[in-house]
């Protein structure tokens, strides 16, 4: 018995799927599916014909990622890594980004990406650089913040002391000695 061939609207399957995909031109959202959309805090419409920049940390970060991921790009096609976004009203969250290019010689010009959320409800541990836990995640993001210790443990619900422990073990995982230059590798992956 054969089955039946079912007709599938791609238009739809792009905007219904479970995970956020951005189509871009030389870093410019040209489309985006609603999971984008709501992992970024907006509607559809509020990133079509806007640059990445905005959901970036900072400009830096924006123009800094493209020079990294191009060469990238250009010589594998694909390019994947977890890293700190923001949303549209301003918070920081991890991402795991994959992102594919139709045209290696010209690696920005059309790009296919996908974006998962990284949060504390997920259980995995995520590789940045060295495995970080969710509390470890948690903790990154809200120095990247600029959060103090203190701060930090109010938001989380934790004393700080459990945070002084914690930004000691990522002090140690990405071998720096102060918060300045952890924030700095954890935003440059």
């Amino acid at each position: 018995m054969k089955a039946a061939s079912a007709d599938i609207d791609y238009r739809r399957a792009f905007q219904d799927a479970p995970v956020g995909q951005a189509i871009a031109s030389n870093r410019v959202i040209t489309a985006c599916n609603k999971a984008f959309a709501e992992i970024f805090g907006g509607k559809p419409n509020e990133f079509t014909g806007t640059t990445f920049e905005r959901l970036y940390p900072s400009q830096t970060h924006f123009e800094s990622a493209g020079v990294r991921v191009g060469p990238l790009l250009a010589k594998e096609k694909v390019f994947s890594d977890d890293r700190v976004m923001r949303r549209l009203d301003g918070e920081l969250f991890w991402v795991h980004v994959r992102g594919f290019t139709y045209t290696p010689k010209d690696p920005h010009r059309n790009t296919l990406w996908v974006f998962t959320e990284l949060s504390s409800r997920q259980p995995k541990k995520v590789t940045i650089g060295g495995s970080l836990t969710p509390r470890e995640r948690d903790i990154a993001a809200l120095l990247i913040e600029g959060k103090t210790g203190k701060e930090a443990a109010l938001s989380l619900g934790i004393s700080p002391r459990t945070v002084d422990i914690y930004k000691t073990r990522l002090l140690r995982k990405y071998s720096v000695t102060n918060t300045p230059d952890l924030v700095q590798r954890l935003l440059t992956g």
